[in-house]
């Protein structure tokens, strides 16, 4: 019979075994610590104490932090095909007559790339790229004024918070760095986050948040929304089933743009 691990021992495991998984379930770590469930508790609740994780439902995740913000061509080479299904289910949550915030980031250009060139709407903007690749898209939108911000082609800065401080929307869809059960969801700058806690303080509707599986467990530098003011999540299908749990948990609707085609 093998020795029980110490509670070091135990730590040093579920650390490694986060490090190379991103998540784990608390039923697979007694497996393979052979310690029961209350200690596994206990030893997650001391390493989410010291910041190397945060607690889920039925286990933990890895806390990874965005220190710097990655510049905007190497972003968009980040999970392409996941980001480009995710803005086409975003898009399609947009209804004729919706007045539409959507800010900076490569996944939220793809939102206004599928957004349908006849719709009856209006969006307000930061997102310098996907401006600049719409052309005349049908429907109106609105680049708000203020600083360019070259690393993200993103604009923000005092004159971007008075234009928004005009308008009111019914929708916010939002591409995030990071989002996570206490952290919330969060982005490198300060800059775009009061931009977006903007939107968010000016939308009389729903939240959404579009954010591919790598950004569940992440934690960047400034939080733009506790977990509890996102009314939905789109994702896609390699999000884990506990980000799921956990999420209906908050009553956070998940919609997944999955690679599967439906069939007809």
């Amino acid at each position: 019979m093998s020795k029980p691990l110490i509670p070091a021992q135990r730590r040093e495991r579920i650390q490694e075994y986060l490090t190379i998984h991103q998540i784990a379930r608390t039923a697979d770590l007694c497996q393979m610590l052979d310690a029961s469930e209350a200690t596994v508790r206990r030893d997650l609740e001391w390493l989410e104490s010291k910041g190397i994780l945060e607690r889920t439902h039925g286990g933990a995740i890895l806390n990874q932090r965005m220190i710097l913000e990655p510049e905007y061509q190497q972003r968009v080479k980040q999970h392409p095909e996941e980001k480009r299904r995710i803005g086409e289910l975003a898009a399609s949550l947009i209804d004729d007559g919706d007045i539409v915030f959507i800010n900076s980031g490569t996944t939220a250009t793809q939102v206004l790339q599928y957004i349908r060139r006849d719709s009856n709407i209006t969006v307000f903007t930061n997102n310098v790229s996907a401006v600049m690749d719409l052309g005349n898209p049908g429907f109106h939108y609105f680049l708000i004024g203020g600083e360019f911000q070259p690393r993200s082609n993103s604009i923000a800065g005092r004159f971007a918070m008075d234009n928004l401080g005009l308008v009111y929307a019914n929708k916010t869809i939002l591409g995030v760095d990071g989002i996570s059960l206490k952290h919330g969801c969060t982005v490198p700058t300060n800059a775009e986050a009061e931009v977006v806690r903007k939107m968010i303080e000016r939308t009389k509707g729903s939240i959404i948040i579009a954010a591919d599986y790598s950004k569940w467990g992440v934690v960047s530098n400034f939080q733009i929304a506790n977990i509890d003011e996102v009314d939905k999540l789109v994702s896609d299908d390699k999000l884990d089933s506990s980000a799921l749990e956990a999420l209906e948990e908050h009553n956070i609707e998940t919609l997944i743009a999955s690679s599967t085609p439906v069939m007809a």
